[in-house]
């Protein structure tokens, strides 16, 4: 019997975990990758040193795999139906992968098959950031002119990066420097952020994971919690059917994680969407009867999905993010003496103030205890507490 080959474009974090979860059933990886130094290029025994952007050079890497997939969205549309042409597999495809990556396209498509979406459109220079922004002001005036207004360039952004809330016309043209077509979106008066993760194969299983609150820092992802605590019963079922209809209206094959807003008057907006595993389900690691990453896996494969229901009422994920203090292994000691429960996932990454270097998961039945655990280790792995 042969065990197939998946091939994973891109050697970050994402990869390495997917690697994982891949082993206990026998799967191979082949992994392109940027350096050998990666997160994911230090564990996978195949690994292809190139250039992702390359059209030869992914048809080269291809050449064995079974399956193509991705721990980032950027490789070029027209190189992934060049493979697709050659008989490769690619999952997702680039005809659902485009509403990754460029985020107008996504706005315009959920608006078309009637998914929530901030107020939004395509901007050319900070004049028309200004009529965007006086097209949302209040009837009478008085509103500011429509200020703040969400800027983000339609491609490339990620953890922050990208994206500009600007209160005036002054501070409107800075995202045009980048050269790239600019989104402009109202910015909505939100209670909190959620995160539905759905999971979907080519025959059309499809698995969705509890809802959860991604809550951010500096517009990066720092602690998820497994379910949202307090959400209403019937807007959390709203949302893991809405980001179900989203994989299936756009064909995703894989993990779908639909970013959305919770607003002050009870609706759900769809914020990002992100077509690989995603931070918001790097708790399913250890709070979940399948993992995201297990999951993705069987997906790309065509074979069917695991169990994704929690294992205990609470779990959270606090990710570690890279500080003044390089060491991270002597805080082990400390971290796993405190809280034996506690699980630790390091990424193999040189520490960086604010680089994602790891993350931690706890469980338990009382939701304030399992958030101080898990914020605690956090803060000790990363040197901002000692105690």
């Amino acid at each position: 019997m042969t065990f197939p080959v998946v091939g994973m474009v891109g050697g970050g974090q994402l990869a390495r975990m997917t690697h994982e979860a891949g082993i206990p059933l026998g799967i191979r990886f082949r992994l392109l990758s940027d350096t050998p130094q990666d997160s994911a290029a230090q564990v996978v025994s195949d690994v292809v040193i190139g250039d992702y952007r390359d059209l030869e050079t992914l048809r080269a890497f291809a050449q064995g795999c079974d399956v193509i997939t991705f721990d980032h969205e950027h490789v070029p549309g027209e190189h992934l139906r060049a493979l697709e042409a050659d008989g490769v597999p690619v999952r997702p495809g680039p005809d659902a992968l485009r509403h990754a990556q460029d985020k107008g396209v996504m706005r315009t498509r959920l608006e078309a098959i009637g998914v929530p979406c901030p107020r939004h459109r395509i901007v050319t220079d900070p004049e028309d950031v200004a009529a965007f922004a006086a097209e949302g002001d209040p009837p009478g005036g008085g509103g500011g002119g429509g200020f703040p207004v969400v800027l983000k360039t339609v491609r490339g952004g990620y953890d922050g990066k990208g994206v500009w809330v600007v209160r005036s016309v002054a501070e409107a043209a800075e995202p045009f420097r980048a050269g790239v077509p600019v989104l402009a979106e109202e910015k909505v008066d939100f209670v909190r952020e959620l995160a539905a993760n759905v999971v979907r194969s080519p025959h059309g299983q499809a698995v969705a994971y509890p809802v959860v609150e991604s809550r951010q820092v500096d517009g990066v992802c720092d602690t998820v919690i497994a379910p949202a605590p307090d959400l209403d019963p019937e807007l959390a079922l709203a949302a893991e059917e809405m980001a179900l209809g989203i994989a299936k209206e756009l064909g995703v094959i894989g993990h779908l994680a639909v970013e959305l807003f919770e607003t002050r008057d009870g609706r759900l907006l769809v914020n990002e969407l992100a077509m690989r595993p995603h931070n918001s389900g790097h708790w399913t690691m250890d709070g979940a009867i399948t993992s995201q990453f297990a999951n993705h896996v069987r997906a790309v494969l065509d074979l069917p999905l695991g169990d994704p229901r929690p294992r205990a009422k609470w779990t959270v994920m606090a990710n570690v993010l890279g500080g003044d203090y390089p060491d991270m292994y002597s805080a082990y000691l400390h971290c796993m003496a405190r809280d034996p429960q506690l699980k630790i996932h390091m990424y193999g990454k040189d520490v960086k103030p604010g680089r994602k270097v790891g993350h931690v998961n706890t469980y338990g039945d009382d939701l304030d205890d399992v958030l101080e655990r898990a914020r605690h280790a956090a803060d000790y792995l990363r040197g901002t507490i000692t105690e």
